[in-house]
């Protein structure tokens, strides 16, 4: 999510919620300095609302309830609350806060969620200026931030949203729902995958018995590329700003965050990233069961890259594109699941 983005006017669907939204956070648009709609998401249609007295809020709206789309994403926003809800509760955690919400669909108007803004700008927006050494230093911290999050625990596995069905007792049962889900929204899609639906599920089912290891629903926010991550402070003196954008989360093995801090890449080479996550009591230990689970949920993340391009109906050059880029990452991933004593 891009913090700053430029503008002035409300999204097209937007004006008819905000009365509703602003009554609920005691304000009224008299308040309202500005309202910014923010570029960078691909589900939600956000805005940055800030009031006059210098408060500096976001609101997420969904699509409608119709939009095509994954099974997961419904009801994205209840997983998003319970993420900063958890994220709060550990310290130094640089998630939003929850202003207000209403996660219920209805006429009252929801679902909706208002959160605080972090401080700073998209790490993507700002790569071509980061110096080496600045990198390695806040990727050092950023490995402290994700440690702490991860000491968040849920009461079960799976996503809070109820999407797809109640939380489970076990995370191999709650994955094999998630993937599940996914290779059935490629199905339903008529999506090209590198295998067939059927081929991929049983090669994730031979090897499932590695998430009995999982013992502890974690907080995973699993959308941890740098464009969700914000830094701030002048050249040289950048620090981790934000952690945002949790509404893919889901209580699970918090290993499946290495999968998006290292997207198309290898954690295990972000020697920065992991010595900080060490020094905060994050356990990083890359034996046969975490390589095994960790190309598991390389496969999960790369499948959802892949089949949603379908639903968001990306044009034949982005998911030509998106193919080029995923499908090989795919391949190698479940390749690593038979190499893996």
């Amino acid at each position: 999510m891009d913090t700053h983005a430029s503008g002035s006017e409300p999204a097209a669907d937007s004006p008819a919620l905000l009365p509703t939204v602003l009554a609920s956070a005691g304000v009224s648009r008299g308040d309202v300095a500005r309202i910014v709609p923010l570029a960078g998401g691909t589900y939600n249609t956000v805005l940055r609302v800030v009031l006059r007295d210098g408060r500096d809020w976001v609101l997420k709206v969904p699509p409608r309830r119709d939009t095509p789309g994954l099974r997961y994403e419904r009801d994205l926003l209840r997983s998003e609350a319970a993420f900063c809800a958890a994220a709060r509760t550990v310290g130094d955690a640089r998630v939003p806060e929850v202003v207000r919400a209403d996660l219920v669909p209805g006429p009252a108007g929801g679902p909706w969620l208002l959160t605080t803004t972090r401080p700073g700008t998209p790490w993507s927006d700002l790569a071509e200026d980061i110096t080496a050494p600045e990198r390695s230093r806040m990727r050092e911290e950023l490995g402290r931030v994700v440690a702490r999050l991860h000491t968040a625990t849920g009461p079960g596995f799976g996503y809070p949203s109820g999407a797809l069905g109640p939380l489970a007792p076990t995370w191999r049962e709650a994955f094999t729902a998630m993937t599940d889900a996914v290779l059935d929204d490629a199905a339903r899609y008529g999506v090209r995958l590198p295998q067939p639906p059927e081929r991929l599920r049983n090669r994730l089912a031979a090897v499932a018995g590695v998430l009995d290891d999982v013992e502890r629903p974690a907080a995973v926010h699993f959308d941890l590329w740098n464009g969700n991550l914000l830094v701030h402070g002048p050249p040289g003196e950048r620090a981790v700003g934000g952690v945002v954008d949790g509404e893919r989360m889901f209580w699970g093995d918090p290993v499946a965050d290495f999968v998006s801090l290292a997207l198309l890449g290898d954690i295990e080479t972000d020697r920065d990233f992991l010595r900080g996550y060490a020094a905060a009591g994050g356990v990083a230990r890359f034996d046969a069961s975490v390589r095994t689970r960790l190309a598991m949920y390389r496969c999960y993340l790369y499948l959802i890259m892949l089949v949603e391009t379908v639903p968001r109906a990306a044009s034949p050059e982005q998911c030509a594109r998106v193919r080029e880029q995923v499908a090989p990452c795919l391949l190698a991933a479940l390749d690593a699941l038979e190499a893996t004593p």
